[in-house]
């Protein structure tokens, strides 16, 4: 078995990785599209779709898939509008935790690591998602897509809570469920570990690298040394 050195920070991601947010996001979605006139894609497809942002998740679904099919400003625009609007007022309701998180940071605040909170997700739905799912006061620190100038994959985010907590990269480890979140690590000089049932665009997650993959989130803890 790989092990891990137990970190001094360790950052996760939300959708995909500690809830299966994608009923909502799909409701929220498809109602957006069908105010605009486009057919609605339904939730298989936009599962698929989920982990880059909100932005690039209408864009796949206005492009049925191709992100770069629709270019149109406004059109984005009408699009971002409606989400928010609907998303805003359903962002809870279906979204449930994934069996074991509680209990797996419960384990890791016992350990006294800091925790971050690093999502693409929009902060204004990240924040009250976290409080209405009672996990915001696990976090030290929240990040969302547009809290920085850059986002997942790009190191920026892992690397500002590193700074912020005082933990040298080499120290860190980020927890996440797509090819985002492992490349955003290897980006930073953060360890993965990646779960294998959150939203890799369909794609199995162990073809990304990450140092560690698991099944569950009871299995975290036997990974670290």
């Amino acid at each position: 078995m790989i092990k891990l050195t137990t970190p001094k920070l360790i950052s996760i991601d939300l959708d995909g990785t500690l809830v299966d947010s994608v009923p909502d996001l799909a409701w929220a979605v498809d109602k957006s599209l069908e105010a605009m006139g486009y057919p609605a894609r339904g939730i298989d497809n936009i599962r698929d779709w989920v982990g880059n942002g909100a932005a690039m998740l209408l864009q796949r679904a206005l492009g049925n898939g191709d992100e770069n099919a629709v270019k149109d400003e406004q059109t984005l625009a009408d699009a971002r509008r409606h989400f928010d609007h609907f998303y805003g007022s359903h962002f809870a309701v279906d979204t449930r935790l994934y069996d074991g998180v509680l209990d797996a940071l419960d384990w890791l605040s016992q350990q006294q690591i800091q925790l971050a909170l690093i999502t693409n997700k929009p902060i204004a739905f990240t924040e009250p998602m976290l409080q209405q799912l009672k996990l915001a006061h696990y976090f030290q620190y929240t990040l969302g897509g547009d809290s920085l100038a850059k986002s997942k994959p790009d190191p920026q985010p892992l690397l500002h809570v590193a700074t912020a907590a005082g933990v040298s990269p080499a120290h860190c480890l980020h927890i996440g469920d797509s090819v985002t979140d492992v490349s955003a690590a290897k980006n930073a000089g953060f360890a993965s570990v990646a779960v294998s049932f959150g939203y890799n665009h369909g794609q199995p997650i162990a073809a990304s690298e990450p140092d560690v993959v698991i099944d569950h989130w009871h299995e975290l803890s036997g990974f670290f040394s």
